[in-house]
C-alpha cells in the first residue's frame, strides 16, 4: 500500500520486481529500498502471476524478456491490468525491442527504461509513480467515504478545488449556519444545496427551492409568505407560501443576487425574526428555516451600487463556497465526461463505451461557458446520436467543432516568430497549467507518451 511520508518524504510503495537476472534485481531492489520503497523480487513468470494475484502491489517493475518468454513482461502487464488495475507498470528493455515497449505504453503500461540501467533516472520514473498512485488512492479514499457517508455522488470531480469544497460541506452540513454559495450559471450549485440539506439535522424534512430571478415583487412575496383568502383577486383560498413548507427544513434562495430591492427589506425581517405573514394577513406565523442562497452575481458590486442590502448579505452568508468555473478546472474534464456517458447509457439505453483520445482534446480545450451544465447536455447529445461505441470528433455538437480552429488561428499569431522549441515548450507549459500540472492527463492531450513528457519537462526547465 501507498504511504504519505511526513516532513516532506516522498511516497513509499509496494514494489514488485520481476528480473530473472538476480543480480540486476538486487540492484533494482537496493536502489528502491533506499527511498523507503517495499520490494518483492519474482525471478520468473510464474512467480510475478501468482504474486500479482496473491498481494497489494503499487508498482510493477518488469524485464520485458523473462528466461525464454521474449515479451513475458507484457503477459505481467496484461495480468496486472486484470489482477491489480491500479498499479503502475514500468518495463525494463533493450534498447532493440524500444518499440514494443511504446506499444506496451498504449496498452497501460506507465513508461520504460532502457538497459544499461540509469539508477537515477530509473528511481525518478518509480517516485513519479508513487506519487501518481498515492495522489489517486487518497482521492478515491476520500471520494468514496464522502460518497457513502454525505450522497455527494452526483458532484463529480477531482480536482483540489472540489474536493476542498466537499470537505467544507461534510463539516458545515450538519449545523445550521446560512450557506451562501457562489458561481456562474451551470456549476452545480443547486447539487451543493442539495447535498447540504441531505446531510443536515433536517435531512428528514423538506428542502424548498426557489428562483429569485424574473419575479416581480407582488409575485416573490407571494411564493415566499403565501396568502390568505380574499386577499386579493383569485385568492380563492388560504395558501401558505415557500417558508411554511420548508418549515423544520431547508429553503433554497437560487439567484437571491436578483431579488427585488423592495423585497430584500421583507426577506431580512423574516430572517431576523423568524416569522413570516401571509399577503392579506397581519396574524405572524413563526417558522424554522435554514436558509441556502446561491448566486452568479457579484454581491459586493450590487451593494456598492445599491443594488443589494448590506445588512441582508451578512444574514445570508454565513459560510460562502464559491464553484469555480469549469475552465478552471479542466482536471475534472475527463471523469466528467465519463459520469455523464455512464448516465445516459443508464437513462436512453445507449451503449457508448468511451471517448476517442482527439475528442476529448478538443472538449478540454473549450472553454465552456456554460460550464459543468453544458458539458453535461452536449455528451449528452453526443452519446444518444453516436453512430459507433466511442465519441470521435464527429460527434461534437458544431458549436464545439469549430472551436479547435478558432483557438489554433488565435494561437498561430502568438506564437508567429518564435523557435519550434519555443513553441513546443509553450505548448507544454500551458496544457499542464490547463490540466493542474497533471502530468498523465497533459500526455494524454498533447499525444506523447509520459516519459517523452517527463523528459522535455526536464529538458525545458518547467514546473
Amino acid at each position: 500500500m501507498i504511504s504519505e511520508g511526513g516532513n516532506g518524504q516522498k511516497a513509499a510503495a509496494d514494489v514488485l520486481i520481476v528480473e530473472d537476472e538476480v543480480g540486476h534485481a538486487e540492484a533494482m531492489e537496493e536502489g528502491l529500498s533506499r527511498m523507503g520503497h517495499r520490494c518483492t523480487v519474482a525471478h520468473d513468470l510464474p512467480t510475478a502471476l501468482a504474486r500479482l494475484g496473491g498481494q497489494p502491489v503499487d508498482i510493477v517493475v518488469t524485464d520485458l524478456v523473462l528466461g525464454p518468454e521474449r515479451e513475458g513482461g507484457l503477459k505481467v502487464l496484461a495480468a496486472a491490468r486484470q489482477d491489480a488495475p491500479a498499479a503502475k507498470v514500468i518495463l525494463i528493455t533493450a534498447h532493440s525491442s524500444v518499440e514494443t515497449c511504446r506499444e506496451a505504453l498504449q496498452q497501460g503500461a506507465f513508461d520504460y527504461v532502457e538497459k544499461p540501467l540509469d539508477l537515477d533516472e530509473f528511481r525518478v520514473i518509480v517516485s513519479r509513480a508513487a506519487e501518481l498512485t498515492a495522489q489517486r488512492r487518497t482521492i478515491r479514499e476520500l471520494r468514496e467515504r464522502v460518497d457513502e457517508k454525505y450522497g455527494f455522488d452526483n458532484i463529480v470531480g477531482h480536482s483540489p478545488s472540489i474536493v476542498k469544497i466537499l470537505d467544507t460541506v461534510r463539516r458545515i452540513a450538519p449545523t445550521d449556519l446560512p450557506v451562501l454559495l457562489l458561481g456562474e450559471s451551470g456549476t452545480g450549485k443547486d447539487l451543493l444545496a442539495n447535498a447540504i440539506h441531505g446531510n443536515s439535522r433536517r435531512a428528514d424534512q423538506r428542502f424548498v427551492a426557489i428562483n429569485c430571478a424574473g419575479l416581480s415583487e407582488t409575485l416573490l412575496e407571494d411564493e415566499l409568505f403565501g396568502h390568505v383568502k380574499g386577499a386579493y383577486t383569485g385568492a380563492a383560498a388560504d395558501r401558505p407560501g415557500r417558508f411554511e413548507y420548508a418549515d423544520g427544513g431547508t429553503l433554497f434562495l437560487d439567484e437571491v443576487g436578483d431579488m427585488p430591492l423592495s423585497m430584500q427589506a421583507k426577506l431580512l425581517r423574516v430572517l431576523e425574526s423568524g416569522e413570516i405573514v401571509r399577503v392579506g394577513s397581519n396574524a405572524p406565523i413563526r417558522v424554522n428555516v435554514r436558509i441556502i442562497s446561491a448566486t452568479n452575481t457579484d454581491l459586493a458590486e450590487r451593494i456598492e451600487t445599491k443594488q443589494f442590502r448590506e445588512d441582508l448579505y451578512f444574514r445570508i452568508k454565513g459560510v460562502t463556497l464559491e464553484i469555480p468555473p469549469l475552465r478552471q478546472r479542466r482536471e475534472d474534464i475527463p471523469v466528467l465526461i465519463e459520469h455523464f456517458i455512464r448516465q445516459t447509457n443508464e437513462q436512453h439505453e445507449t451503449n457508448v463505451k468511451a471517448v476517442t483520445a482527439d475528442a476529448r482534446r478538443v472538449l478540454m480545450a473549450y472553454p465552456w461557458p456554460g460550464n459543468v451544465r453544458q458539458l453535461g447536455n452536449a455528451v449528452e447529445n453526443m452519446v444518444v446520436l453516436a453512430a459507433g461505441e466511442r465519441l470521435t470528433v464527429d460527434d461534437l455538437p458544431e458549436e464545439i467543432h469549430r472551436r479547435p480552429g478558432e483557438i489554433a488561428n488565435a494561437q498561430l499569431g502568438q506564437l508567429a516568430g518564435i523557435s519550434i522549441e519555443e513553441a513546443e515548450k509553450e505548448l507544454i507549459r500551458n496544457t499542464l497549467k490547463m490540466v493542474g500540472g497533471n502530468r498523465e492527463q497533459a500526455a494524454s492531450i498533447l499525444g506523447i507518451g509520459e516519459r517523452t513528457l517527463y523528459r522535455k519537462i526536464k529538458e525545458y526547465g518547467l514546473k
